[in-house]
């Protein structure tokens, strides 16, 4: 169930059932998991699940020290191919919310229960902790040629899907689980520009995408795409926007977007409620 502070007398009370989980996509992530960890308020948190994306590192042997779900990929399948797994889980665990966590401290885990109470009171069905909102990116560290090149990449991409995001490139972010069930994730890049790409899904559907503002630290244990990874990653999110931008005008109708109609999840969600 979902608890969050009450902000009369400080006592927990009762926001909604569902069942929160948190998904980790780790790569030798040890020197950062417990810290992380610690930070997740487990009075909202039902499960932490942790796939483990065949470390060279102790990560699995930390997880299980702290009592969490443990699941082992034996080959490593990129970031995105790990998101897969931890979604996948998520939701034959049961999860109603599910908030990803990087386990690399970069994000401030201390979101999790207002990211999970976005999505509990009905007000969105994904939520984004943008590093942008507040104006503290620099400040915690982050490159000022990644900093340039998520706004321009932003700026743009919200020309192409009509959103008016501040970022689309952060890592940290919760999704009501039968969203995720609505979407074809599956056909999406095992890579980085996973992220944009369930981003350009749920827009195509129609869904409500909020956004909190998160402070992030960049240090040398935090993970992050060097120059020439960057560049190419840039071009594969402007691609992504501008299939969006195709398929909504008829154009071109991409297997990424399969399924993402908004009309009909519309339905969908009134029969579930029913």
């Amino acid at each position: 169930m979902c608890l969050l502070d009450s902000s009369q007398d400080g006592e927990p009370f009762l926001i909604k059932e569902d069942k929160v989980i948190v998904v980790m996509p780790a790569y030798n992530a040890e020197a950062t998991l417990e810290k992380t960890v610690h930070g997740i308020d487990r009075e909202v948190v039902d499960e932490i699940i942790v796939v483990d994306d065949h470390s060279h590192d102790r990560t699995v042997e930390v997880a299980h020290r702290l009592q969490l779900t443990v699941h082992q990929h034996d080959q490593n399948r990129g970031y995105g191919g790990n998101q897969k797994t931890c979604y996948h889980l998520a939701i034959e665990h049961g999860a109603t919310i599910i908030v990803m966590v990087h386990p690399d401290y970069q994000y401030d885990p201390r979101l999790v229960p207002v990211m999970a109470h976005m999505i509990a009171s009905g007000l969105y069905d994904a939520v984004l902790a943008s590093r942008i909102l507040g104006g503290s990116a620099l400040k915690g560290g982050m490159p000022l040629y990644k900093y340039i090149g998520n706004r321009c990449l932003t700026g743009i991409e919200n020309l192409l899907t009509g959103a008016k995001l501040s970022e689309y490139h952060t890592g940290y972010r919760s999704f009501r689980a039968s969203v995720l069930q609505s979407i074809p994730f599956d056909q999406n890049s095992d890579n980085f520009i996973f992220d944009n790409q369930i981003l350009c899904q749920l827009l195509a559907a129609g869904y409500r995408l909020g956004e909190v503002s998160c402070p992030t630290k960049y240090f040398p244990e935090a993970s992050s795409i060097s120059l020439i990874p960057s560049i190419r990653y840039g071009f594969g999110v402007l691609g992504t926007a501008l299939l969006l931008a195709l398929h909504r005008a008829g154009l071109w109708k991409s297997p990424l977007f399969r399924g993402c109609d908004p009309e009909k999840i519309t339905a969908i969600d009134r029969q579930q409620n029913e």
